[in-house]
């Protein structure tokens, strides 16, 4: 059975000035699965998140989102459409609490207060946050923190969640209970991920299939295994780590 694709990049190109951030990048992702884009530092992650959910422009290529060509489309658009991202620095609402941050994320979705409330209790039971709604949401720990954002991503219902480092400073039992939630998000809803994460052993153990990008070029891709043994990998990415 032909795998659906749910997103279609397609010789992406970004420059800024005379330099090439993303250049010639193809990939697609497929629905249902949890596909992890990863490289080094200034290899082009950031910049590809940035122009896939319309925040950039690009300066040559084509996006395809479920069949509909999003090309040049603003973030707006792009988010009503069912392609909703993170950011590094997460997204919250910091004097709010997480029941207001969430309820805000459902208001261009859901018209009436009741169907937004069951759609916040929801999603608060689903990242684990029932115990956190009426907490102010700047107060919270670190790793709560990005959870709440990631709920403010997730309570929208989107086809594509963009996840955008969402494992950076959580600890052991924090990141194994992200990944549960992740799984959950995918299992349960039907949601389908792109996932940049500099945690390699979080990336292994979640993804399906991983994109390696380097100096702003296409590098690899394959399954978690592939990956892990592919030699231009190793030297241009994953030997630096060790």
């Amino acid at each position: 059975m032909k795998t659906e694709t749910l997103l279609k990049v397609e010789g992406l190109t970004r420059h800024f000035g005379g330099l090439a951030a993303v250049s010639d990048l193809s990939f697609e992702v497929r629905r249902g699965e949890i596909l992890g884009l990863i490289g080094p530092n200034g290899a082009g992650k950031s910049t590809t998140f940035n122009v896939i959910s319309g925040f950039y422009k690009p300066t040559a290529g084509r996006l395809y989102f479920a069949g509909e060509d999003i090309t040049g489309h603003n973030p707006v658009r792009i988010s009503r459409k069912g392609l909703v991202r993170t950011f590094q620095h997460g997204s919250l609402l910091r004097e709010m609490t997480v029941y207001d941050n969430l309820l805000v994320a459902t208001i261009s979705l859901i018209h009436t207060r009741p169907e937004r409330d069951r759609r916040v209790l929801e999603t608060a039971e689903m990242l684990n946050l029932s115990d956190h709604l009426h907490e102010i949401a700047g107060n919270l720990p670190h790793g709560l923190q990005r959870m709440v954002s990631i709920a403010i991503a997730f309570a929208r219902r989107s086809k594509l969640l963009c996840l955008d480092e969402p494992l950076t400073g959580l600890n052991q039992i924090e990141v194994a209970s992200a990944l549960a939630i992740f799984r959950r998000i995918r299992d349960e809803f039907g949601s389908t991920i792109l996932l940049v994460e500099h945690n390699m052993k979080a990336v292994m153990e979640i993804c399906d299939r991983i994109v390696v990008l380097d100096h702003g070029v296409f590098l690899a891709e394959g399954k978690p295994m592939e990956i892990s043994q592919n030699e231009a990998v190793i030297s241009a990415y994953l030997g630096k780590r060790k």
